[in-house]
């Protein structure tokens, strides 16, 4: 198709990131639908590929360039899909499109049609909002009831045992032994809680509860596997640094997907967990000098 007119070369530059932008979304989208089993979503997913596909033939008119899509976002995605779910991902392409759109202000002088496109892409924000519902969001709660109580409570015990035990293998046995006995507890607690507010899937529930805490119990334990037994600072500071990424991680995976902020809750959540962590620290390091326990 021949260009509809000749483009400066900012606009040209910045049409051909959207060409290429455009194009790779689209195949995303259609690899989705492709594994998507409600057929309501999977239509509208192969709507908005093709959508996407209009905008980058749009793009083309313009730039006159055949444009290849983005073979690695592609595939990183769809590996992504399977571990953090197909909503995760869609939201962060939805934030892509809102920022895409709010760029193509920059050469609206030069694109007649970027008025339409800006109200397609803000079409797709809506359906894309109305169209999600994927099992394990619907376990949210039980995963942070999991997760909070595995960090405040390993944390605090972690924490405490380090300057009384003084050596990393059995600060790590310790750790292990309340970790495995925490998470059958938890698990256990939240299905008969559950039960109590008669959820049909209070099993399921307690099973989401209990994968969270045992996770988290693992990533807490591993800097006093691997620390020889005489660096339990090191491990401590280290297991400080996990915990910091375990509260960072699961708030961006929350405030993507409910489209939440995400600062006050990270903040709240890192400082409740550091601030149980520094109190058993104080109350060990003050066992072993009132006691005077030399293990």
């Amino acid at each position: 198709m021949k260009q509809t007119k000749i483009c400066s070369n900012a606009a040209t530059k910045r049409m051909l990131q959207f060409q290429k932008d455009e194009i790779t979304s689209s195949i995303i989208y259609t690899r989705f639908a492709k594994r998507m089993k409600d057929f309501k979503n999977r239509k509208i997913l192969l709507q908005i590929a093709n959508d996407e596909k209009k905008h980058a033939q749009i793009w083309k008119n313009y730039t006159g360039q055949e444009v290849r899509p983005n073979r690695f976002k592609i595939m990183w995605y769809l590996f992504l899909t399977y571990v953090l779910g197909y909503t995760f991902i869609v939201k962060l392409l939805e934030n892509e499109e809102y920022s895409g759109a709010r760029g193509l202000g920059i050469v609206k002088q030069e694109i007649p049609e970027v008025v339409h496109i800006i109200e397609q892409e803000e079409k797709h924000e809506r359906l894309l909002m109305n169209m999600l519902n994927e099992e394990r969001l619907n376990y949210v709660g039980a995963m942070v009831l999991g997760l909070n109580d595995a960090l405040v409570e390993l944390t605090g015990t972690i924490a405490g045992l380090t300057f009384v035990l003084v050596h990393t293998k059995l600060i790590a046995l310790a750790g292990i032994v309340t970790g495995i006995a925490a998470t059958l507890s938890m698990a256990a607690s939240n299905y008969l809680a559950e039960r109590a507010n008669k959820n049909p899937h209070a099993l399921k529930a307690c099973i989401y509860t209990g994968i969270a805490y045992i996770i988290t119990v693992v990533l807490l334990v591993l800097p006093y596997l691997f620390f020889p037994d005489k660096m339990y600072l090191a491990a401590l500071c280290t297991m400080i640094l996990i915990v910091i990424g375990i509260i960072f991680f699961f708030n961006y995976y929350i405030a993507i997907v409910r489209s939440e902020a995400f600062w006050p809750r990270f903040l709240e959540m890192a400082t409740i967990s550091l601030s149980v962590a520094l109190i058993s620290f104080l109350i060990g390091l003050l066992a072993k000098l009132c006691f005077n326990l030399d293990v």
